[in-house]
């Protein structure tokens, strides 16, 4: 039966011949989120010493963590978390790793000239894919997440505007994702305010923030799952994505 043969695979995915890698944070009130939302708050409603039970409520901004961001998180008139459809929440993804620059220069913008370069190595980024970019700034903590320096500036890494239309123009590249909590390197929001981001959620595109472990995946093979609660209205959410490839 065909049913059998999908079982099948799904007891092949989980030998020993794939490897799973969980690429989001823990969700606690120590998780790294933008400096400008609240840390996550919990509440039991109800505890095991009164009610044998428990249950908790959490309190938590829709951009918190690993999350996802709906085209609505910019735009208005933009696409909202229930309308993402199932199908894309899964996804082949490619890795590019800048780590390396990211360490010279905290503000580093990934360009064209990077993912040709990578293209020369690992052939051409396919439509359709999930392009996530390694910076190895999910490493850092949560208080030195936003790479604030004494002056009170913000420092970290992103996409330049220039590489976001390479993918969208001429690679239809179907997600991005990034370790730190914003698309934009930090060295561009004075003078070009999310200009990156406002461009990608335009597109009606989502992407993922604040991941983490890209560096446990290679920069081809891998398959990458972001499911996200079927929120009405909602402009993002927190994800657990992961993602599967051959261990070789």
């Amino acid at each position: 039966m065909k049913a059998f043969k999908l079982w099948e695979t799904l007891i092949e995915l989980k030998s020993d011949q794939y490897r799973w890698v969980d690429l989001s944070h823990t969700v606690s009130p120590e998780t790294p989120h933008h400096q400008v939302f609240n840390a996550l708050r919990k509440e039991h409603v109800l505890n095991f010493k009164d009610h044998k039970v428990a249950s908790v409520e959490y309190t938590l901004v829709s951009q918190y963590g690993t999350h996802v961001d709906s085209p609505y998180h910019f735009h208005e008139d933009g696409r909202q978390l229930h309308e993402i459809t199932i199908k894309e929440m899964v996804h082949p993804i490619c890795v590019i790793d800048v780590t390396d620059k990211v360490r010279d220069n905290l503000d580093y913008g990934l360009t064209v000239d990077d993912l040709l370069a990578w293209e020369k190595e690992y052939g051409q980024i396919p439509a359709g894919c999930f392009m996530a970019m390694c910076t190895g700034w999910s490493k850092r903590s949560a208080a030195e997440f936003s790479g604030v320096d004494q002056n009170g500036v913000p420092h970290y890494p992103g996409w330049t505007i220039d590489a976001l239309k390479f993918l969208h123009e001429e690679r239809n590249v179907a997600v991005i994702g990034h370790e730190p909590s914003d698309t934009d390197p930090a060295s561009t929001l004075k003078d070009a305010m999310w200009i990156g981001e406002l461009y990608w959620l335009g597109l009606g595109k989502f992407q993922v923030e604040l991941m983490v472990n890209l560096d446990q995946l290679p920069p081809v093979g891998a398959i990458v799952f972001c499911p996200v609660p079927k929120i009405e209205g909602g402009p993002g959410f927190t994800t657990r994505c992961f993602a599967i490839y051959p261990n070789e």
